[in-house]
């Protein structure tokens, strides 16, 4: 019996979105965090997270990440605020942290270059860890990380054009450079001994370099430990039995739930093929998944981030790996060509898309009012 047919492998979301006020400027979510169960501030000011539970269908997904969305939207209009599921802010300069040791200490740590990841909002993709699969599910959503290319949805960082998905550059090409073990895509693994090990490995890596930089080892040791703190695309997590991936752009409700979809298909398919590592095409068929070299992997993920869909070799691959691509409208496809973007047309394509962000949750469902 599949796992499919046993139990359906449950499946849960997490999306940040930037708060704006009617004129576009990046605020403070305030009371948007009481609207719905699962709203939460992040490290950031401006940006507000909403969660889903573990949902066992897409159907079930679908209609709660919409519920809780649409709830946070009710109050924002009584706020006059809007969520935007941009990338980045297009264009914006200084964007402020919550104070808290945490988040000092990984300034102390990255540095000067910690001011990329002030400018990046996402969306984390948590799939149930199977008995006896995790590996083959955490090696899976390694091979899948070009697919981040299908949800790009901004190419601009301060008002110019970075790459098609600006926000996978920003972390793992320009803040985690000096510390690529703790932001970059980790090669495959054999087992969850080894992958153990390489977190605990990064882990007194960290506190070696936090202490060198000037943190105190209780400090440290009291808000993180060898899960909590490396910032790879995908991982094991124990604290939530699930495998996460934490590539995507924010974007559109409908698109990220037709993602987490696809992934989570193609996840649940490791209960009935025989999986391998060979090659660089890679492909999913009835009976086999197979997964790229991890060289190969590499590959399309730069493409994914330098070019997004624009990259014959990506689109190829994501089909291969039963992505329906066409069913896909990044966003940074429609912007890309744009010059320099000033900080008041920033404000305007902010504006606009979280008009756009609205429409999808009325297409949903129509936004109740009182």
């Amino acid at each position: 019996m599949s796992v499919h047919e046993s139990r359906p492998i449950r499946r849960s979301i997490e999306v940040e979105y930037w708060v704006i006020d009617d004129d576009g400027r990046l605020v403070e979510p305030g009371a948007l965090v009481d609207a719905s169960p699962g709203a939460e501030t992040e490290f950031v000011e401006p940006v507000l997270e909403i969660k889903t539970t573990p949902c066992e269908t897409t159907a079930e997904l679908r209609d709660e990440l919409f519920d809780r969305i649409e709830a946070v939207l009710r109050r924002a209009e009584e706020l006059e605020k809007g969520l935007v599921p941009l990338a980045t802010p297009i264009n914006h300069d200084e964007i402020r942290d919550r104070a808290s040791d945490r988040t000092r200490v990984q300034e102390q740590v990255i540095g000067d270059d910690f001011e990329y990841v002030r400018h990046c909002a996402g969306t984390h993709i948590h799939v149930e860890q199977q008995p006896d699969r995790a590996i083959d599910q955490l090696n899976a959503l390694i091979a899948l990380d070009p697919a981040l290319a299908l949800v790009n949805s901004s190419p601009y960082f301060r008002g110019r054009n970075l790459a098609a998905g600006a926000r996978s550059k920003l972390y793992r090409w320009m803040a985690y450079d000096d510390v690529p073990h703790q932001g970059r895509l980790w090669p495959y693994a054999d087992d969850t001994e080894e992958w153990t090990r390489r977190l605990e490995r990064r882990y007194e890596e960290f506190v070696t370099a936090a202490i060198e930089a000037g943190a105190d080892r209780a400090t440290i040791r009291s808000h993180f430990d060898p899960e909590s703190a490396v910032w790879t695309p995908v991982q094991l997590r124990e604290s939530f039995t699930t495998v996460e991936w934490r590539s995507p752009d924010t974007a559109l409700p409908s698109q990220v739930v037709q993602l987490a979809d696809q992934v989570a298909t193609i996840v649940d398919h490791l209960g009935d093929a025989e999986v391998r590592i060979e090659g660089d095409t890679g492909r999913v068929a009835d009976d086999e998944i197979v997964l790229p070299e991890f060289d190969a992997v590499i590959e399309y993920v730069n493409a994914a981030i330098r070019d997004g869909l624009d990259s014959d070799a990506v689109r190829s691959y994501l089909e291969r790996l039963g992505f329906d691509v066409e069913a896909y409208e990044p966003v940074s496809n429609e912007i890309v060509g744009r010059g320099p973007i000033s900080p008041a047309e920033a404000r305007e394509i902010r504006l606009e898309h979280a008009e756009r962000l609205e429409e999808n949750v009325r297409r949903a469902r129509p936004i109740s009012s009182d």
